[in-house]
């Protein structure tokens, strides 16, 4: 059943209830007036009883025929009163009101021969109500017609904006972010298409961004295994390759002990650069020094070697209790800074970084600032900051970062411990 069937259905029932809660009413009140009514046409018929009785001329036809609620009937000779049942569409108003009046009346042989029925006539006031109940019931179907057809005027204006919104979000569902409602009609039409096709702009600017975003890191891909392939090849490879033919020369100078002595010593040598070459590649893979210090420890290390590496002072406060944290924290928070660091060095042009991490009230606080020259917020983050910004939510943290053109950069990270 339709949204347009249900509202029918409801408002019907509403006027329905409405209508018989007045028709109730209608006759309660009736009721009380009536009986008023007639008790007075009751006294009427005792009087014109009385006097015809004693003066049967005083019954004029042209006096009684204009009383209310009193019939004066002349009988035939011969002639039976009549029971003065009502017929037609009110008379089952007439036996469910007035089913005592129709007794009170009364036959009187007067004496000049003739017979007289006065009685008391309620159809006067049967009618009245009836008149009453038809233009009640009258009213209450002309405003259920018009209730109706004003709900279907604005329900059909209603949906048919619902079947133009519903056709726009079955083309966004179909991937054609391109869609847009036309803002005319009414102010909360015209709310509804704003917030559409905000919705819809954000939506195709979230699917560019993230279109750029794959493309970047396809690239950043590229680039690591071309730069893992040239680490390889060009350094780990050379001293590999020298290696090996000072093993092969060990041979051939075996009777020479100066120049084995010599050329023992360049294997060591080229064995120590090696063993630096793969830390360094092992490193920037993956950071070990997490699996055997603790966090602090490895993140005092980290700033150290960035210091010495960078010759850019870096003022570190940790807390001297830290929270333990599972591996995968541990990672993201290490690769969140060491991401924050690179930034500094290839963006912020600073002499000095102040860097804070600290345990306080269940919560784990990371701060890092420099005196750089700081910039704008871009509007497109690149992968660094997408990178830190989603380890953060992996954290299940806040990341804030700030920069104003001269101020430095500032990043803030607020994560609760259950991680």
């Amino acid at each position: 059943m339709s949204a347009l069937w249900r509202i029918n259905l409801w408002v019907c029932g509403f006027f329905t209830l409405v209508t018989l809660a007045c028709m109730g009413l209608l006759l309660h009140q009736a009721l009380a007036d009536v009986e008023r009514e007639l008790q007075s046409a009751q006294a009427v018929v005792e009087y014109l009883s009385e006097t015809a009785e004693r003066d049967p001329a005083s019954l004029q036809p042209g006096l009684t025929r204009s009383l209310r609620h009193v019939r004066v009937h002349w009988l035939e000779p011969g002639e039976a009163p009549e029971s003065g049942a009502q017929h037609g569409p009110d008379a089952w108003l007439a036996s469910l009101l007035f089913a005592q009046a129709r007794h009170h009346e009364r036959v009187l042989d007067l004496q000049d021969g003739r017979r007289v029925k006065i009685a008391v006539d309620p159809r006067d006031e049967i009618a009245e109500v009836w008149d009453s109940l038809q233009q009640l019931l009258a009213l209450c179907g002309l405003a259920l017609v018009l209730s109706l057809l004003t709900i279907r005027w604005a329900v059909g204006r209603g949906m048919g904006l619902l079947n133009e919104l519903l056709r726009a979000l079955q083309q966004v569902s179909d991937g054609q972010l391109r869609v847009r409602l036309v803002a005319e009609g009414v102010p909360e039409a015209r709310q509804l298409a704003t917030h559409f096709n905000q919705m819809a702009q954000a939506l195709e600017q979230a699917c560019a961004d993230n279109a750029h975003l794959t493309r970047t890191l396809l690239a950043v891909q590229e680039q690591e295994r071309t730069h893992l392939a040239q680490t390889l090849h060009d350094d780990l490879g050379q001293y590999l390759a020298g290696i090996r033919a000072q093993a092969c020369l060990l041979r051939w100078v075996a009777d020479q002990p100066q120049v084995v002595e010599r050329t023992a010593r360049e294997l060591e040598h080229n064995c120590e650069h090696l063993q630096q070459g793969f830390r360094a590649l092992v490193q920037d893979l993956y950071p070990v020094v997490l699996q055997h210090l603790p966090l602090e420890q490895a993140v005092v290390l980290l700033v150290e070697q960035w210091q010495a590496r960078q010759g850019i002072e870096c003022q570190l406060r940790v807390s001297v209790q830290m929270p333990a944290l599972s591996s995968t924290g541990k990672i993201h928070l290490y690769r969140l800074l060491q991401e924050a660091l690179t930034n500094i060095v290839r963006h912020a042009d600073a002499s000095q970084v102040r860097i804070r991490l600290q345990h306080q009230g269940g919560r784990l606080r990371l701060l890092v600032r420099d005196n750089g020259r700081g910039a704008l917020q871009p509007q497109q983050p690149g992968v660094g900051l997408y990178s830190m910004f989603e380890r953060a939510r992996s954290l299940g943290g806040e990341l804030r970062i700030i920069s104003h053109p001269g101020a430095g950069w500032a990043l803030a990270l607020n994560m609760p411990l259950e991680v």
